[in-house]
């Protein structure tokens, strides 16, 4: 079991957070075969990753296990291990691995709804450095940001050093929980030519939480979903008086909306009486939930709001 009690009445030094975790986190390395012109070349690849349970599930980004003829995990005691790759889930650059092996220590999942902005973050850059400690703080929640595979995710905006070495590796915060899965490092430069540092992105750990369990209990992605195909209301609708939010532009026979009563031409403005400004919204919010959870739908239909 993942959710290990802790006194979170109680904050960690980043030396005890160090020492809580450093057993917990591990490093992977990849072989990757290439095919040039019939002849096949070997090539490693490495990122980081943490122990998700006691009997040796570990979790790590998509793409640090990308393309991957064989997967090698070592844990801090310099361990290593064959590993298998479970399931991956790409548009949120996750992916489980399993290792045979057992009593392992897995980490404390935390919250990353209850982050603000200023918190402390610890990560580790693994690669070369092995099992080292970086700090750093939150520097932005809930940004969006475009992977180099042109998938958009929201992330948290981190200062902790990140290289490429712990992509997948684990963001803590404070009390030792893992809040985040580091997961890329803004590349860009500025106009003066200089690269930009000290700007890290990490997976919000609730964001992708029920999907991990998903992988591990059922092997595959069990994606929480309504059944509606969603567009922003226009400007110009709003301008005639229509509220903003998603508006339904169709709705899956028999799926969860249609069960409820959307219909088309809805205009979803609220979850759980949250507003939402469009169809980005509404689609973080069902991604944040896992397949049975239940959501209050505020909807206008021809002048009426309904629920």
């Amino acid at each position: 079991d993942s959710t290990a009690s802790i006194d979170t009445s109680k904050q960690m030094t980043a030396a005890e957070v160090y020492a809580k975790n450093v057993n917990s986190t591990v490093g992977i390395t990849t072989q990757v075969t290439t095919n040039y012109w019939g002849y096949t070349t070997q090539s490693a690849a490495s990122g980081s990753g943490f122990i998700y349970s006691s009997d040796g599930y570990i979790l790590t980004n998509f793409h640090v296990i990308e393309s991957a003829s064989s997967i090698k995990v070592t844990l801090y005691d310099g361990t290593s291990y064959d590993a298998k790759l479970v399931g991956y889930d790409e548009s949120n650059d996750i992916a489980v691995l399993k290792i045979d092996a057992e009593n392992l220590t897995p980490v404390t999942i935390g919250d990353s709804d209850n982050l603000n902005v200023g918190d402390s973050a610890i990560g580790n850059p693994l690669g070369e450095l092995t099992f080292s400690l970086t700090s750093g703080a939150v520097s932005a929640l809930d940004r969006e940001v475009t992977m180099s595979n042109n998938v958009t995710m929201n992330l948290i905006q981190t200062d902790c050093a990140i290289n490429s070495g712990n992509s997948g590796g684990a963001l803590f915060n404070l009390y030792g929980e893992v809040i985040g899965i580091t997961n890329a490092k803004y590349s860009g430069s500025s106009g003066s030519g200089a690269s930009i540092d000290n700007i890290g992105f990490a997976i919000p750990i609730n964001s992708v939480r029920s999907i991990v369990d998903s992988i591990i209990e059922k092997g595959y992605v069990a994606k929480p979903y309504i059944g509606v195909m969603v567009a922003d209301v226009s400007d110009e609708a709003k301008n005639y008086g229509t509220p903003a939010g998603a508006a339904v532009a169709s709705v899956t026979e028999g799926g969860p909306a249609d069960k409820a009563g959307l219909q088309t031409n809805d205009i979803i403005t609220a979850v759980d009486g949250k507003e939402i400004s469009g169809k980005s919204d509404l689609s973080s919010i069902i991604a944040d939930h896992a397949a049975g959870d239940k959501l209050t739908l505020s909807v206008y239909r021809q002048g009426q709001t309904l629920t």
